[in-house]
């Protein structure tokens, strides 16, 4: 079936035709979003058996690729055990190690199913545990679609032109002069320590240390957003890799393997104020689902120093898209800025290349993007530039 068929079925029965709205392609002059029937590496195939060089990767969390063989298997051997308990499992206590072994201000964590429910939640906790309801956050930073996170945030909410009203205290990223005038009486500061939501804007110089003074002398709680950057700029995630520790963290993504997974975490005293063991309620039927543990397990196990190097290496080799615009990367994610981003993705997604339909969000690399596949985009790039 044609994806112009299916998308005209869509229309009738899901709003706009898709269940995330980062996924439509009008902002890029598309009519009909991309009907993904099948993967494999850095490759994705669509409804209509086209084949595309797959940036997107769901976002983010394939980090080993499409249908990565061994997160098949484990995520295969779990469903025949069963697809939900409703009960604790020996595999959520493992991934959950895994996590506090691998995130240095982790001490303890939370699994639950969304980003979006973890950053409601670190909030949530934050403001129990200072007793204060304002909170700081940064222009074009996106925590999820929670309302109090939700006016001038990032990726689909400024891709679409839309406005939602929220309750947080809102700068500009990278700007801490701005951050310290609005600190006083704020539970938390909410960051994305790399920005990848308003395309790839690393951290200025002094501006996660900047936070992180701040929040000590004024009491408030540091929290970073680690959906994107949570096992993919480094293992340790962004706080690893510029060694600036939040109280709390927000993890998803990758933390999945691929598969509806989220966490929180952070200093144990923090962590024990929620239910059962403290005062602040959440709750989840379907947190700490056994083939989501068994699918994040499964990546997590294998993230070692040699799969950064290797994933490095290909950065450095993606970098010489920076003769073709500002191209911002860290680690495997990144972003090439250009006046006319709906043309570049037009001319890229005719040729095969499947970039994200949109100007703010990063291109992912992933162990399946070979030497082929970097240099084929860089030239295609190129061909549109000449």
């Amino acid at each position: 079936m044609s994806s112009a068929e299916l998308y005209a079925r869509a229309l009738k029965v899901i709003p706009g035709g898709v269940n995330s709205p980062v996924r439509a392609m009008k902002a890029v002059g598309l009519d009909e979003p991309l009907f993904a029937a099948s993967g494999e590496g850095a490759y994705l195939e669509d409804a209509e058996g086209r084949r595309y060089l797959d940036w997107v990767l769901s976002w983010g969390p394939l980090i080993f690729g499409h249908a990565d063989p061994e997160t098949v298997e484990a995520v295969i051997a779990s469903a025949r055990e069963g697809t939900t308990f409703g009960t604790a499992t020996e595999r959520e206590v493992e991934l959950a190690e895994a996590i506090v072994g691998a995130v240095p201000s982790v001490e303890m964590v939370r699994l639950v199913s969304s980003g979006t429910e973890a950053a409601m939640t670190a909030l949530r906790l934050a403001r129990a545990a200072t007793g204060r309801e304002p909170f700081l956050r940064f222009r074009g930073n996106y925590h999820g679609h929670a309302d109090p996170f939700l006016s001038e945030a990032g990726s689909g909410v400024r891709t679409l032109g839309l406005e939602a009203g929220g309750e947080g205290r809102v700068v500009d990223y990278n700007d801490l002069e701005a951050a310290e005038r609005e600190i006083d009486g704020a539970a938390c500061i909410f960051v994305e320590p790399v920005a990848g939501n308003m395309g790839v804007v690393p951290p200025a110089e002094g501006f996660l240390e900047g936070l992180r003074e701040l929040c000590d002398e004024s009491g408030a709680l540091l929290v970073f957003d680690e959906v994107i950057t949570g096992f993919r700029v480094a293992r340790g995630g962004a706080q690893e890799r510029f060694g600036v520790l939040p109280d709390l963290s927000v993890l998803g993504k990758i933390v999945g393997g691929g598969l509806p997974l989220a966490a929180f975490g952070g200093r144990a005293e923090l962590m024990e104020r929620l239910a059962p063991a403290g005062d602040v309620y959440q709750a989840g039927t379907l947190s700490g689902n056994p083939l989501a543990t068994a699918a994040g397990l499964s990546v997590l196990r294998r993230l070692t120093p040699a799969v950064y190097e290797q994933l490095e290496a290909k950065g450095r080799r993606l970098d010489a898209l920076a003769q073709f615009g500002r191209f911002e990367r860290v680690g495997a994610m990144a972003t090439l800025f250009v006046d006319d981003y709906p043309a570049l993705f037009r001319h890229l997604f005719e040729r095969g290349i499947y970039l994200a339909p949109s100007q703010n969000e990063a291109m992912f690399l992933s162990t399946a993007h070979g030497d082929e596949e970097i240099d084929r985009t860089i030239e295609a790039v190129a061909a549109f530039f000449s």
